[in-house]
C-alpha cells in the first residue's frame, strides 16, 4: 500500500463518491445509447440501487472493487498489512453482508439484480450491456412460457 500523510488521505476519501461515479455514468451513457431508460438511485427499493429500469424490473449496482470485496481473500491479506486493518476489514465485511441482504430483498420483490465490479464496466462495457439485454430477453421468455393464452 502506498504511504501517504494523514492530509494526503484525508482528502482521497473526500474524493470517493457514493453517487454519479465514474463507472456509474459509463454504464448509464452505454444503456442510454442503447435506448433503455432508467431512474438513478432509486430509493423506493431496498438497496438505492445505482441503476434501476423499472420496466424489466432489473436493479443494477456498479460495485467498485475496493469497497465491495472483489477477491476478497487477497485484499484481506493486503489489508492486514495495512494501516488501520480493522476497520477496514470490518468496513468491508459489513458492505459485502449488506450486499447479500439487498439482493436477497430485492428478489423477494421479484427483481433482477445484476451486479458489474468497475473494471468490467470500464473495460467491457458492451459485454455488462449484453447481460443487461439478456435479463430482459430471459424474463421475457419466463413470462411467455406462463401467458394461459399461448395454451
Amino acid at each position: 500500500m502506498t504511504k501517504l500523510t494523514p492530509e494526503q488521505r484525508n482528502k482521497n476519501m473526500k474524493a470517493i463518491r457514493s453517487k454519479d461515479t465514474s463507472i456509474e455514468l459509463i454504464l448509464r451513457k452505454a444503456l442510454y445509447c442503447r435506448g433503455f431508460r432508467y431512474r438513478k438511485n432509486y430509493k423506493a427499493l431496498p438497496g438505492s440501487p445505482d441503476i434501476a429500469i423499472t420496466k424489466h424490473r432489473i436493479a443494477i449496482f456498479c460495485d467498485s472493487e475496493f469497497f465491495h470485496g472483489k477477491d476478497w481473500e487477497a485484499l484481506k491479506l493486503r489489508l492486514e498489512n495495512g494501516s488501520n486493518s480493522t476497520y477496514w476489514i470490518k468496513k468491508i465485511t459489513r458492505n459485502m453482508e449488506r450486499d447479500r441482504e439487498t439482493e436477497q430483498a430485492l428478489r423477494f420483490q421479484e427483481w433482477t439484480v445484476l451486479r458489474f465490479w468497475g473494471d468490467d464496466i470500464r473495460k467491457h462495457t458492451d459485454d455488462c450491456i449484453r447481460a443487461v439485454e439478456e435479463a430482459i430477453f430471459d424474463q421475457k421468455i419466463g413470462f411467455r412460457e406462463m401467458d394461459p393464452e399461448d395454451e
